[in-house]
């Protein structure tokens, strides 16, 4: 039976991500998973994409549901959850929805840092925002995450991908919430729904992957790999697939924390897949 070996958040998206032994698993998604975001003048989102140095950018969460940021050669910063809470229209992709603006010091520390007009918003209700409706239910929330509350990968997958290149990545290079240590090479392709520990997920859709993966996690340098190997032999039409985004089926009352070590298991699959 495979285990879960790793198990990520990103509580700003696009920044770098903090491992963790445990999380409790939410309907939008872990518990401190990219409820923070920045967005540019138009309230349109900003990610590596477009700002690759944001690798760079290292958050930690506090109990009290701040989140202290550090980055080269800036200071340090410390952001709050604002006590009155000042609404803006922001934008994820097609995602339209009301985000609360943090500290002005937040705004300028980002700006400076990235040397452009940045604003950064926390999502303060995380009931705001559905996934894409042709692959999730209409009852499904999601964090800022770019589409679906949490994205699985696997290490055999890993194994396979890194024989194919010169050199090898690391997992980060994906920004996976959580890592199975399954040895079979792409049998995520055939997982329909999956449980780690005492909590069972949809696999709703294959990750489509972007020049995000390029991205240096400790650096923000880019190069020209996953890409170019994924281009070759994981290209499902227009995607190039690496993972597999998951969506939480709770039952209210029952556990719903994971924890590194918990057992994996494939509940359904599609008939005849691996």
């Amino acid at each position: 039976m495979a285990n879960l070996v790793a198990l990520h958040v990103y509580p700003i998206k696009s920044a770098r991500g903090i491992d963790l032994a445990e999380a409790v698993v939410e309907p939008w998604g872990l518990a401190g998973d990219r409820r923070w975001m920045l967005v540019d003048e138009s309230g349109r989102f900003i990610s590596q994409r477009k700002e690759p140095r944001l690798a760079t950018v290292t958050v930690r969460q506090e109990p009290d549901g701040a989140i202290v940021v550090r980055a080269p050669s800036m200071d340090e910063l410390r952001v709050e959850p604002t006590a009155e809470v000042r609404l803006i229209p922001v934008s994820v992709w097609e995602s339209e929805l009301d985000a609360a603006l943090a500290a002005d010091d937040a705004h300028t520390w980002f700006g400076k840092f990235l040397g452009t007009d940045v604003r950064l918003v926390h999502l303060d209700d995380p009931t705001r925002r559905r996934p894409d409706q042709t692959y999730a239910a209409s009852a499904d929330r999601v964090s800022f995450a770019d589409g679906y509350p949490l994205l699985l990968t696997t290490t055999g997958s890993l194994e396979a991908l890194d024989a194919l290149m010169d050199e090898p990545l690391p997992m980060n290079r994906f920004r996976p919430s959580v890592v199975v240590d399954e040895p079979i090479a792409w049998a995520e392709d055939a997982w329909r729904r999956v449980r780690i520990g005492a909590v069972t997920f949809r696999v709703v859709k294959p990750c489509g992957r972007c020049i995000v993966t390029t991205t240096d996690q400790r650096t923000g340098e880019r190069g020209h790999e996953p890409l170019r190997t994924l281009a070759r032999h994981r290209r499902f039409g227009k995607s190039l697939v690496f993972g597999q985004n998951l969506v939480p089926d709770l039952v209210p009352g029952e556990p719903s924390t994971i924890r590194v070590g918990d057992a994996f298991e494939v509940v359904e699959r599609v008939e005849g897949g691996q």
